[in-house]
């Protein structure tokens, strides 16, 4: 007898939207039976086989085994699945995983014998879910009207989807679900506490708490390490502990899956448990309410996991788990209060996720991003970023065009970054390759690359590897794929073409692991700083170190694998050595040759070096004795710009005076240094702070307004004043008004007011010893009023100078009478 389930009452519509419009979305929660019931009924609607996609290898299995356990048979029959490294045919159906789908298009864009994809999970949201559909739908758009598009989610506006799907129809199925309480923690938890420690106190009481009601606790941790380090804690509780993870070997997760014995039975899962995997018996969720994601920072170019908070919607899709077959109870690892704190929804992978796998695959299928109908578009920055990495790695030309390598690389299942190794190096560097695509099988044994690659290389080596066996034999088993791969290209197979001779092979010798390395991180090559720490710059400008203690500390060159993401300075978690000799061989028609002049901050003068130099990279640095004197110069100018210009009192009063003359243009230091070229011809002695602020820039200016300009400004700001006797005296241009210092005598005669450039002359007249007496920019009325005051104040003092009763009639003098007068 066939257990009836929710999604069985709209099965019709689902066949009738298909087959009326050839496109529909369905919204079906958790439960409900979508993944095992739609593509068995499409089976005798649709030609040509199903695809439906699952975003993980787990969950396209388990869905592959239970839609062949539906109709009888097992796997290989009318259903099989597809994913990297391992297939299992199917005639009907066919499971695969969302990247498997793209290479599928990219090699067959009408994707023949195909007559319906189905997008299950699709809330999830994956770059290759996102790629996958834009990809479907252009295609069926210009090759294949009578592909069928089906996608299918659990929590997912569905509004938008049928929008982008030319408003396809909306079905949805209510689903079946049985009451679920939710208990949170009395207070948040204090920050700085361990994850693990408190989730596993909270399954322990959870297990106390419901021990009279039984069933499964089904207990959401965010990665393996929580899972491993929760299952150590759970020994002795008397239930049967099991963990279910992505890197789990399927043996071990399809004992997850399978039904429960007498032990009461605590799964520890990872998100992979969220929707798309059917865990029997489940009554209890625990939810540590946190996820893992890929987060990526364009301006680094770095990708790192982050561990966040669960949004709303995948705690509640956490919580449903526990409804499925009987009323359930839900504990959630935070406070009531902090409910409202957490975001609605998580974020698509294509607005966060490393961006360079899109962009190739779009440059392959020779379309923008913009061309595609994609529900979120990818952010322009980091698809930047990811192009320029292609373009480094000869995947794209100066177009942003494909290049054969590039196709290359398209067909190779792995990261750009690795395939690029790969298809350079060979078979030698398959187990590099396997060994960066997985997680880090000894994280925390260090930094050192050759570490893991003696592990990986010798099954019957003992070290700090052997927890991770498990882990260990996955990789080997990939990179034993990889080696197939591309010893059949080398042997003639047309799956991947040779790779074009990017680097020599250093005389046929083999690669190091850095070297291969480096190939693949042309712009993680770090270089290490000078000082006692261990800190090295990255050929693409970004800075790194590693613990002081880890045994690659020492070495001048590295080559970063994987960092933290920290954008001031990241922290090295795995690392190869490189030697200089290996990295001019690789990378020799990388290296420039840089002649530079520049001005030191920090050493005050002009540096004038010859480099070497990798991207970031100085690799030789030596000085440069004959640089031209332009070059010189320009870089005296950098230094005028950072310490500003030396204003002499001789130099500031001509600048004064060019202020006075508009059309000699502006003579601010912002104007000046901006286009400074009219200083170079007497900066080329320049070679220290010193020299720069013992410049005298009075000839600079008068070079630099001509003799014409000379001619005009001594005209209309002369620089001196001409007294009655014939002595020049210098006009100070600096305060509001021009002026004049002189003796008052002096000015004796003199009964019209003096004007430069069509403005009075500011006077500071002063005594016969030098002080000021007065001040005053009309001359005769100071004789007329205020003069007789001052004469009766200086004749005593100074009865020896001259002090007529009619300064206008007398002669201008400097002198003293003579005594006795």
């Amino acid at each position: 007898m066939t257990l009836t389930l929710p999604i069985d009452d709209v099965l019709p519509q689902i066949c009738a939207a298909l087959a009326r419009d050839g496109r529909a979305v369905l919204v079906a929660p958790p439960g409900a039976g979508k993944t095992t019931r739609v593509p068995l009924a499409l089976m005798d609607r649709i030609a040509g086989r199903i695809l439906m996609l699952e975003p993980r290898r787990l969950a396209a299995r388990a869905a592959a085994e239970r839609l062949a356990q539906s109709l009888g048979e097992a796997p290989g029959g009318r259903v099989g699945y597809r994913m990297r490294g391992e297939s299992v045919p199917g005639s009907r159906i066919e499971v695969v995983t969302e990247g498997i789908l793209t290479r599928m298009i990219q090699s067959d864009p009408g994707l023949e014998g195909v007559g319906c994809v189905i997008f299950d999970e699709f809330h999830e949201r994956s770059l290759n879910a996102d790629l996958g559909l834009a990809l479907v739908w252009e295609a069926r758009g210009a090759l294949r009207e009578d592909l069928a598009v089906l996608v299918m989610s659990a929590t997912l506006d569905a509004g938008p989807v049928a929008a982008l799907l030319d408003d396809a129809p909306v079905i949805r199925s209510e689903g079946r679900a049985f009451p679920v309480e939710t208990r949170w923690l009395d207070r948040p938890l204090p920050p700085g506490g361990r994850l693990a420690v408190d989730a596993a106190r909270l399954i322990r009481q959870a297990e106390a708490e419901t021990r009279a009601t039984g069933g499964t606790i089904l207990a959401f941790l965010p990665g393996e390490g929580e899972i491993r380090r929760v299952a150590a804690m759970l020994e002795g509780t008397g239930c049967e502990v099991l963990p279910l993870y992505g890197a789990l070997d399927a043996r071990a997760q399809r004992a997850a899956l399978s039904p429960p014995g007498d032990l009461r039975r605590i799964v520890l899962a990872t998100a992979i448990a969220e929707t798309s995997l059917t865990i029997p018996a489940v009554r209890v969720v625990v939810d540590a309410g946190r996820a893992r994601r890929a987060r990526f920072d364009p301006g680094s170019g770095m990708s790192r996991l982050v561990t966040e908070r669960v949004s709303r919607a995948e705690a509640e899709q956490r919580r449903g788990r526990a409804g499925r077959v009987a009323p359930g109870l839900c504990y959630r690892l935070w406070a009531r209060a902090e409910e409202g704190a957490l975001p609605a929804f998580a974020p698509p992978e294509i607005a966060v996720a490393d961006l360079t796998g899109l962009a190739l695959e779009l440059a392959a299928w020779g379309a923008g991003a913009g061309d595609l109908a994609f529900l979120t578009p990818p952010p322009e920055a980091a698809l930047a970023e990811a192009r320029a990495l292609l373009a480094d790695l000869g995947a794209l030309d100066g177009s942003g065009r494909i290049t054969a390598h590039g196709q290359a690389l398209a067909r190779l299942p792995l990261h750009p970054r690795l395939a690029h190794m790969l298809a350079v190096a060979g078979p030698q560097a398959a187990d590099l390759a396997a060994l960066l695509s997985d997680r880090d099988p000894l994280r925390g044994a260090g930094a050192d690359l050759e570490l893991r690659l003696q592990a990986l290389r010798d099954p019957n080596a003992r070290g700090p590897w052997e927890a991770n066996r498990q882990g260990l034999e996955r990789i080997r088993a990939e990179a034993r794929r990889l080696r197939r791969l591309i010893a059949s290209r080398d042997g003639g197979g047309d799956a991947v073409p040779p790779a074009p001779p990017l680097t020599p092979r250093l005389g046929g010798d083999p690669l190091s692991p850095g070297g291969m390395a480096s190939l693949a991180y042309p712009d993680r090559i770090g270089l290490r700083r000078r000082g006692d720490a261990p800190r090295h710059v990255l050929s693409g400008g970004k800075g790194a170190c590693l613990d002081a203690g880890d045994a690659l500390a020492a070495e001048r060159l590295i080559v970063a694998l994987d960092l933290d993401g920290d954008q001031r300075e990241a922290r090295i978690r795995l690392a190869a050595r490189l030697e200089e000799a290996e990295l001019r061989a690789i990378h020799g028609d990388r290296i420039e040759l840089r002649q530079l002049c520049l001005w030191s901050r920090r050493d005050a003068r002009i540096l004038a070096r010859r480099q070497e130099v990798l991207g970031a990279l100085v690799l030789a640095d030596a000085p440069w004795p004959d640089a031209p004197p332009e070059a010189m110069a320009r870089a005296a100018l950098e230094g005028l710009r950072l310490d500003g210009l030396p204003w002499a009192a001789q130099a500031a009063r001509l600048r004064a005076r060019i202020a006075l003359v508009p059309d000699l243009g502006p003579v601010d230091d912002a104007a000046l240094l901006q286009d400074g070229d009219w200083l170079l011809p007497w900066l080329g002695r320049v070679r220290s702070l010193s020299d720069l602020r013992a410049l005298d820039l009075t000839e600079a200016l008068k070079a630099r307004i001509g003799w014409d300009g000379q001619a005009r400004l001594d005209r209309t700001a002369p620089a001196h004043f001409t007294t009655p006797l014939g002595r020049r005296v210098p006009i100070d241009y600096g305060g509001e008004e021009p002026s004049v210092e002189l003796r008052l005598q002096e000015l004796f005669g003199v009964t019209r007011h003096p004007v430069v450039g069509g403005r009075p002359l500011r006077f500071v007249l002063l005594s016969p010893g030098g002080k000021p007496v007065q001040v005053t920019m009309d001359l005769p009325g100071f004789w007329a009023s205020s003069y007789a005051d001052v004469r009766k104040d200086m004749r005593g003092r100074y009865p020896r100078h001259p002090w007529p009763e009619d300064p206008t009639e007398a002669d201008p003098t400097t002198r003293a009478k003579p005594r006795g007068t």
